[in-house]
């Protein structure tokens, strides 16, 4: 189904070790707007959207674990290098104690990723509705995270991922479109 190259969607690299900033990308990781929760829910509701539509649902789908990949590196390269100690003081010490160095899915407060955070209704304006406010609340947190450091690699990557995010908006909004000229269409038999 899908062709795997090992490299990155885009280029990420960091200017520094920040654990800080890592335990804030979480949010990203694992939070209910974060890249996890948005593949899944847009894979989940393609199996009840109209064929129009559909292969938009897979292509950003798709994509969005790209962006969960690229969120992953940004938090390993941030803490590879980070002490215990460090760590701690940056608020990820229980992370630490439970998992090392590896990731897991929580979003930056430490709660675990949860299913709740998939939204399904079954009908595809209400489901097209719903992606577009979750593109538009990724949009948002990336912003956030670029406004919370001073690394211009870093911030170059999150850049990245807040445009994706507007295109991903865009192109639900557009599938709306189609839905509602479709269903307004007068059928005749």
């Amino acid at each position: 189904m899908w062709i795997y190259e090992k490299k990155l969607q885009y280029p990420v690299r960091v200017c520094k070790c920040d654990p800080k900033m890592a335990k804030f990308l979480l949010e990203q990781y694992g939070g209910a707007d974060g890249e996890l929760a948005a593949a899944l829910r847009y894979l989940n509701q393609r199996y009840t959207i109209p064929n129009k539509v559909i292969g938009l649902l897979t292509d950003i789908g798709t994509e969005e674990f790209a962006h969960l990949e690229m969120i992953a590196t940004m938090v390993y390269k941030l803490t590879k290098d980070a002490s215990p100690e460090e760590l701690e003081a940056a608020g990820l010490g229980a992370h630490f104690a439970n998992h090392d160095s590896a990731l897991f899915y929580s979003n930056a407060a430490g709660v675990p990723w949860t299913a709740t955070y998939i939204q399904a209704k079954g009908d595809p304006i209400a489901d097209l509705y719903e992606d577009i406010a979750a593109e538009e609340k990724a949009r948002a947190t990336y912003q956030w995270l670029i406004d919370m450091t001073d690394d211009p690699d870093l911030q170059d990557s999150l850049k990245f991922l807040r445009e994706r995010e507007v295109v991903h908006s865009q192109r639900f909004r557009e599938a709306v479109e189609i839905l509602k000229e479709e269903r307004d269409r007068k059928k005749i038999f």
